[in-house]
């Protein structure tokens, strides 16, 4: 019946197919001494020494009526042994190296005794010692039973499946107990643990009269491979067979649902529990919650949670992460609040929903409120919080959790290794980044498209591409994320002939199919190098439709080169997608003012006006000593405000002594000339400047985020002051990173 199995291992067997070494196991010496007669039920014991291993509870009393047994002579009875060896090998207390001991002293064991001992391997979690068991079995020409391979096989890990599964699949065949049941269930559950489901799914459709059991575990192998459409296919057989599911197939159905988003699945799933075919209970109420959760049907998951008899952390957690997941983030706080217990996993979901909210500040406060209520953070709320301070630039908090990793010894997996990269790279620390990257033990794709993103974003485009040629190099395949940063590099070191290279090399090479964000690269390229007539022509023949930031890279352009016409086209494309869009009216009013064009910007500025388009604030952060500050332009809400204005004076000074002058091409307000100085003087990045000297030591890097672009005046501004003051300044703005050294900037006044 096995017929159909065409497996590349023979069916001879080889001691030299199994790898695990026998070197523990002494080498078993089959003498021909007669066995020891049967002990006689009348000792110094008052009783058997076999009736009273059946009232043994420990290893300790097995051992004393052991050493009695050796001290009358009685040891070697084959029964005694044997009933010696079970209780070692099954008892909950038992011990497998005494079981071994004892096994050894058995001249000719019979299989029923190897079976034991296998079992006894399995239920300690030794397959290998296991495997070990079955090949000295076979050198001593011992032939398996109908029991070897389910107690074998029982006790597989995955790793040990993959690496033994198959041969002992082709031993149960040429021993005749392929159409064994028991050995056919234990094949399916092997095959289902590590992943070859294909090769369960062939033994499984070889029976069809398989208990509800068997059904679950094939459902369950589908779900760990991720193949949810078989899973639910075959639920649909097991229905249609009249197989009546239980509790833990709705389980596996919840949650393959849940996985797939399949909310009519889960629905019909729930019937099962409505119409009191299945009893609820705890897991089973709390997959549904999950399910429900998952397809967003947040009210749904509500009733079954408010009417859950009993609620454990897992019913909370999936209630949290629920509200979360669909963005109603004070009521997941809400719930959170109300958690009578709370675990890691509970912070943890709480601290993803305020990052998915773009609430860094309080993923971070959350986090500090984990630390005060003693619950250990693992590898994945790391990496939540290493994402929080790179999107913050909070370089300093990033050190701490980088030393609390290393110091608690939470695994510092691809995972961390790659987030920390990435917020060393958004903190604008490129070396840190580097001697991460140098430091990992394992690399993935996402670690060398960080490096190259990072790398390209920073300004540093030649080693991007260095790096992009090391990725490939090392047999690493690139992505479409991968050529994001290429083209990126390839636009801020200025490489036109390049980027074009490597964007016909995408397709011809990897296959990868240009999307929007590429053809945006293109554009974006081609624009900084003033190609601007060759750039709309990317867009004009572009295979798909061009978004708004393609038609916003044009409009940066205009900006640099002053193109008055293409600005205009450019903007209004932008508006017709998104007529919301503040950014592209003050970039449009900017053009106008650099090329006082004034009729046209008060045009543009009307039509802010009419449709209720307002200007987005500018706003600065700046991590200083562990703390994240916020400014606000003309903000003066700061406890050290006055300080800080103080202080801007002064700078402002020192600067007009150093050669400042006052930028005021992209103020387009209707005011004086020194109004206008005036406003330029309170841009957010300005007033975190002037904290970040009154609060920081000589020589401290100052690491600013801004949501918006920096002003023409504000960039000027930092270049100077890391002259005037011997500073570095890293600024990320909206577009890109500014690196402020000694006069000069890392975009080369292109951003």
């Amino acid at each position: 019946m096995f017929s159909m199995f065409s497996l590349p291992t023979p069916l001879s067997f080889s001691l030299a197919t199994f790898t695990l070494s026998f070197s523990r196991f002494p080498c078993r010496m089959i003498s021909n001494a007669p066995a020891t007669t049967v002990m006689s039920s009348s000792n110094c014991f008052g009783e058997s020494p076999i009736s009273l291993l059946e009232r043994c509870k420990s290893m300790y009393q097995l051992k004393q009526i052991h050493s009695h047994t050796i001290k009358m002579g009685l040891a070697s009875d084959p029964l005694f042994q044997n009933r010696v060896v079970a209780f070692c090998c099954a008892h909950q207390s038992g011990n497998m190296d005494y079981a071994r001991l004892v096994f050894d002293t058995i001249p000719h064991p019979a299989v029923f005794i190897w079976n034991t001992m296998i079992k006894g391997y399995s239920r300690i979690n030794r397959p290998d010692m296991g495997v070990s068991v079955y090949v000295l079995m076979l050198a001593n020409s011992i032939k398996p039973d109908r029991f070897t391979f389910p107690f074998l096989l029982k006790g597989f890990t995955c790793d040990m499946a993959l690496q033994h599964g198959k041969v002992l699949l082709n031993h149960a065949v040429k021993h005749g107990f392929h159409s064994n049941l028991f050995v056919r269930k234990a094949v399916i559950h092997m095959f289902s643990l590590c992943g070859l489901v294909d090769l369960a799914c062939k033994v499984f459709c070889m029976g069809d009269a398989w208990e509800v059991v068997t059904w679950n575990i094939m459902l369950s192998g589908y779900n760990r491979v991720k193949q949810f459409k078989k899973s639910k296919k075959l639920f649909i057989e097991m229905e249609k067979r009249g197989v009546s599911p239980n509790s833990v197939t709705l389980v596996l159905m919840l949650s393959a649902f849940s996985k797939s988003k399949d909310l009519d699945g889960g629905k019909h799933i729930f019937k099962y529990i409505e119409d009191g075919t299945i009893e609820p209970n705890l897991i089973l109420e709390n997959a549904l919650i999950d399910m429900f959760a998952s397809c967003g049907e947040m009210d749904a998951a509500q009733g079954v949670f408010h009417n859950m008899k009993t609620r454990d952390v897992i019913s909370w957690t999936s209630i949290v992460t629920g509200f979360a997941n669909v963005g109603q983030i004070d009521l997941a706080r809400k719930y959170f609040d109300q958690m009578p217990e709370r675990d890691y996993v509970s912070w943890t979901a709480m601290i993803d929903g305020y990052l998915r909210m773009n609430r860094f500040i309080e993923a971070l406060a959350l986090f500090r409120e984990m630390q005060i209520s003693n619950v250990k953070p693992d590898e994945f709320t790391m990496v939540s919080i290493l994402t929080a301070c790179a999107h913050l630039g909070a370089l300093e908090l990033g050190e701490w959790v980088k030393t609390y990793i290393d110091k608690n010894s939470i695994k510092n997996d691809t995972f961390v290794g790659n987030a920390l990269i990435d917020m060393y790279f958004k903190c604008g620390n490129v070396g840190k980044a580097k001697t991460v990257f140098k430091e990992m033990h394992q690399k993935d794709k996402f670690t060398w498209t960080a490096m190259i993103v990072g790398l390209a974003n920073n300004g540093h485009g030649e080693e991007a591409l260095a790096m992009f040629s090391s990725m490939i190099e090392a047999s690493v395949t690139p992505d479409e994320i991968t050529y994001i940063g290429v083209l990126c590099a390839c636009t801020h070191a200025g490489i036109v002939d390049k980027g074009k290279s490597f964007f016909a090399a995408m397709t011809m090479q990897h296959g990868i199919k240009p999307n929007v964000t590429h053809y945006g690269c293109m554009v974006d390229l081609l624009g900084r190098a003033g190609h601007l007539e060759e750039a709309i022509q990317v867009i004009v023949n572009m295979p798909v439709k061009p978004n708004s930031i393609v038609w916003g890279s044009l409009l940066g352009a205009c900006r640099v080169y002053k193109n008055v016409q293409l600005a205009e086209m450019a903007a209004k494309q932008i508006l017709e997608l998104e007529p919301e869009n503040g950014s592209v009216y003050v970039l449009l009013c900017n053009i106008y003012a650099a090329c006082k064009r004034w009729e046209k910007l008060r045009q543009v500025r009307n039509m802010m006006m009419e449709r209720g388009i307002k200007k987005t604030p500018g706003c600065s952060l700046m991590e200083l000593n562990g703390n994240v500050y916020e400014f606000v332009a003309g903000d003066q809400s700061h406890p050290q405000s006055k300080d800080i204005y103080a202080k801007l004076e002064n700078m402002m000074q020192d600067l007009i002594k150093a050669g400042y002058s006052p930028d005021t091409s992209e103020v387009f307000l209707d005011l004086g000339e020194e109004d206008k100085e005036t406003s330029l003087y309170r841009h957010s990045e300005k007033l975190a400047i002037a904290y970040a000297l009154i609060s920081s030591g000589p020589g401290v890097t100052i690491r600013i985020v801004k949501n918006l672009r920096m002003c023409v005046d504000c960039h000027h501004m930092a270049k100077l002051v890391s002259e005037a003051y011997n500073r570095e300044l890293i600024i990320r703005d909206k577009t890109r990173f500014h690196h402020f050294r000694h006069g000069s900037c890392s975009c080369k006044n292109f951003w």
